[in-house]
């Protein structure tokens, strides 16, 4: 019997009966971060970091039932070992280690290897079987320094600038958007944003997290105000009766979708910016060869491509449907303003 089997329900821990980011209501999860694929609502009990502990309540409600521990601290359940370790997703993200009888299983979550300065550094961990995404498990994306990215921003605002134009940039309100606060050159002009990413910026905020200045968009803020500055907004946002308010604008889109070629013309966005709080292809293959695991389970995204490849590189891999979603381009239901 494997230390942890898919189910249903999500990644499971028969000795230990606990559940690894569920997808259905279970008596003990353990969440990976905060992003709504993999931290849901309806379970009994959480357990997760303490720097991804604020959001996550912010965003299931204060009555959840929720412990949190730091990073790398070992926590025994029913003789089995879990720890959390850095993922380099967004705030707070972790892998979760799991050992039992001197077998090692690691559950990523999801995972980038740039450091972006917010998130804690991707932290390899050696294991005998590794459970990764594959949102991005093609060879055609290949991600740019960061530094590169956030220069290509700062242009193009300024260029808008120049025109009398808003620069409107859409960004999930959780991980990229504040990523995208620290890339930019505050100099230029002034930031706001849409409520749902306020919302987040001001739990992050109260945890001690250091982010650059912002300004909450207003019914009441002169139109004209926005002239030359930018906006921060959920890709949802885009095409609501919240953006009309904005009358000259270029609508910018960082994402790692940018990769495919005419991805910015279907969206119907003026820019887009090759920038993912996901590991490219390079990236997870990184992390795999890293883990020195000679089983890995493939969740979400290529899952039957990047397994093929990898069984072609000599591992014992599978590809395992589950109900992540990985980076998406629009959220399912728009995010509230307020």
């Amino acid at each position: 019997m494997s230390l942890l089997r898919f189910t249903n329900k999500g990644i499971y821990c028969e000795q230990a009966d606990v559940y690894i980011d569920p997808w259905k209501p279970v008596n003990r999860a353990l969440i990976t971060h905060g992003h709504s694929d993999h931290a849901r609502w309806g379970n009994k009990h959480y357990l997760c970091t303490d720097r991804a502990a604020p959001v996550i309540r912010y965003r299931l409600g204060n009555e959840i039932q929720l412990e949190s521990v730091p990073f790398g601290k070992k926590v025994h359940i029913n003789g089995v070992q879990f720890s959390f370790h850095p993922a380099g997703h967004i705030i707070g993200s972790a892998q979760i280690r799991v050992e039992y009888k001197g077998e090692v299983w690691v559950a990523s979550g999801d995972y980038k290897l740039e450091d972006d300065g917010l998130s804690y550094a991707y932290e390899p961990i050696k294991c005998h079987a590794f459970i990764t995404e594959s949102t991005f498990g093609l060879p055609v994306y290949k991600w740019q320094p960061q530094e590169e990215v956030f220069e290509e921003i700062n242009a193009w605002w300024r260029s808008n600038q120049e025109q009398g134009k808003v620069s409107l940039l859409t960004a999930y309100s959780l991980g990229k958007a504040q990523r995208l606060l620290q890339g930019l050159d505050h100099s230029i002009g002034k930031v706001y944003t849409h409520g749902a990413i306020e919302n987040t910026n001001a739990v992050l905020r109260k945890q001690g997290i250091q982010l650059p200045t912002t300004i909450r968009v207003y019914r009441d803020i002169p139109k004209n105000d926005y002239n030359g500055q930018l906006v921060l907004a959920p890709p949802s946002a885009v095409n609501s009766t919240w953006a009309r308010r904005f009358k000259l604008v270029s609508v910018g889109i960082a994402s790692g979708w940018m990769a495919i070629r005419g991805m910015r013309r279907r969206r119907a966005v003026d820019r887009g910016f090759l920038l993912s709080d996901h590991a490219d292809w390079e990236g997870l293959n990184t992390a795999v060869r890293a883990s020195g695991a000679s089983r890995v389970y493939v969740t979400h995204g290529y899952t039957s491509i990047y397994a093929r490849w990898l069984q072609e590189q000599g591992l014992d891999a599978t590809a395992v449907k589950t109900e992540y979603e990985g980076e998406r381009l629009e959220t399912p239901q728009p995010e509230s303003e307020d």
